[in-house]
């Protein structure tokens, strides 16, 4: 067995093993397999990392063996320059939310952690599918997991939000299936990607491809206008489900576009960039705005994401190296800051079961140690030098800049409201005298927690002090995708 399908199916192994768990009386067992399993699936991981070349943007690591001989449908797996970081995001990922999730889900335990563990390995399926049909199964598959888990242990509203969530997503990869079909029936019988990112397509082809590819990641990333599920998802999600969808999930959408719009579709995808661009900057300002007025940390949270994605989308459809490569390591770190902002509201929310804004004030004179890291991942939020927040947003306002300055002008707006509605929570939070006898009674953070801030605060701190090791993995990779966008394929 290859390392990407070590780094698949050994998470998946793990939570099968734990479904096999099935009473409470259990529950320290179950935990203990699942950080073991979490810890061994990050482990098989960091090979791929160890073993990856530079400086070439061919697949690595390549796996390839038939599945369904009578379509012929592969099991075909590699990793380049643009997937490998987000396979070894989700396997970090996952260790701290099994760690986060340690005491504060009492319930089905072993169903809880076997979900996650489940999803760490279809989302990295996702990332390392070089087969169409392949990468459909693994990105509609993911959806069953978190399902389940805003479903079971989400809020009072958690069936409605995981109901909203489910048809959003699955409504709008049924265009994707029928471009696969299309694609399959236009390659002469291949779902390979390298034989679709090669074939000659009519200007009207590639625009309904293109259109039909963006239901579904435009829906998963999530762009304006489709992006109204996401805030009341957050807020019914347990702790763990709303960092893994901000911190993976989110990017599945955003890998799509450049796995399959992008390089499948390149004319259309220059001909309808001004939309993907406006549809980023209103997210980028609008959502912004609307992140400002929200009395509920995890709301304005999950709105906070919506802009930050924006940035994501608005670098990739600039079409220039430091752009397409900023949106990747704004990506990444919006993957280690948005599961920082969400487990750090999962600590106050396991206190004083309350997400109101409203509810805090002066946090930092009984929480002195959670606030400074608190601190720390809202200046990263803010977009701050020197953290992870920064890096990838000051790449693609570059680019935006030196594409058109009132472009990168509008981009850099967002930094400012960014600022202002972090900024402002913070304060109404942490900052100032106790308001009331339940802040006055809070405890600061126990040990497994404060390891789970430092962990977090590492990688966040790392990626913004030192992001060579990101920016060098991909860089052969983004300049062949954008060689190959520039080129048209109008048949």
């Amino acid at each position: 067995m290859g390392l990407l399908s070590l780094a698949i199916w050994t998470p998946i192994f793990f939570g099968a093993v734990l479904l096999a768990f099935g009473r409470d009386d259990q529950a320290r067992a179950v935990r203990w397999i699942a950080l073991i399993g979490a810890l061994v699936s990050l482990l098989v991981t960091l090979p791929l990392y160890d073993g990856f070349k530079l400086g070439t943007s061919a697949m690595q690591f390549v796996e390839k063996a038939p599945w369904i001989d009578a379509f012929h449908v592969n099991y075909h797996l590699g990793v380049d320059g643009i997937s490998l970081w987000f396979v070894l995001l989700t396997a970090f990922i996952n260790v701290v939310v099994i760690i986060a999730s340690w005491e504060s889900i009492t319930t089905r335990v072993n169903q809880y952690m076997g979900a996650f563990m489940i999803l760490s390995g279809l989302m990295i399926g996702v990332f390392c599918a070089l087969d169409g049909l392949l990468f459909y199964v693994f990105f509609e598959a993911t959806l069953i997991p978190m399902y389940l888990i805003i479903g079971i242990w989400g809020g009072p509203n958690k069936i409605y939000a995981a109901f909203k969530f489910f048809l959003y997503t699955l409504l709008g990869s049924l265009l994707m299936l029928i471009a696969l079909i299309y694609l399959y029936s236009k390659s002469g019988g291949s779902f390979d990607l390298s034989v679709w990112h090669k074939l000659p397509l009519s200007g009207t082809a590639q625009t309904l491809l293109f259109f039909a590819f963006f239901s579904a990641f435009a829906v998963k990333v999530p762009m304006w206008p489709v992006h109204t599920w996401l805030p009341d998802v957050h807020v019914e999600a347990p702790t763990g489900g709303s960092a893994v969808l901000a911190a993976i999930m989110l990017k599945l959408g955003a890998y799509g576009f450049l796995r399959f719009s992008m390089p499948i579709a390149p004319d259309a995808a220059r001909e309808w960039a001004w939309l993907m661009i406006a549809l980023s900057l209103i997210a980028v300002i609008y959502v912004g705005l609307v992140a400002m007025v929200q009395q509920d940390m995890k709301k304005l949270v999950a709105y906070s994401s919506v802009a930050h994605m924006g940035f994501v989308t608005l670098g990739f459809f600039i079409f220039s190296d430091i752009g397409v490569a900023g949106g990747l390591v704004q990506m990444i770190a919006h993957g280690f800051v948005s599961a920082a902002m969400f487990l750090s509201i999962g600590v106050l929310y396991d206190r004083m079961h309350s997400r109101e804004i409203a509810s805090y004030g002066g946090v930092v004179n009984t929480m002195p140690k959670f606030a400074a890291f608190a601190l720390l991942f809202s200046m990263a939020n803010c977009g701050l030098p020197g953290t992870a927040g920064f890096v990838g947003e000051w790449m693609v306002i570059l680019g935006a800049v030196k594409a058109n300055f009132w472009l990168g002008f509008a981009a850099a707006t967002a930094l400012i409201f960014g600022a202002a509605y972090t900024l402002w929570m913070y304060k109404r939070v942490y900052l100032g005298p106790v308001t009331n006898e339940h802040v006055k009674e809070l405890k600061d953070i126990n040990a497994r927690e404060f390891l789970v801030m430092t962990l977090l605060a590492v990688a966040v701190l790392w990626m913004g002090l030192y992001p060579k090791p990101f920016t060098d993995v991909m860089n052969a990779s983004v300049t062949d995708l954008l060689k190959h966008v520039a080129s048209s394929k109008l048949n």
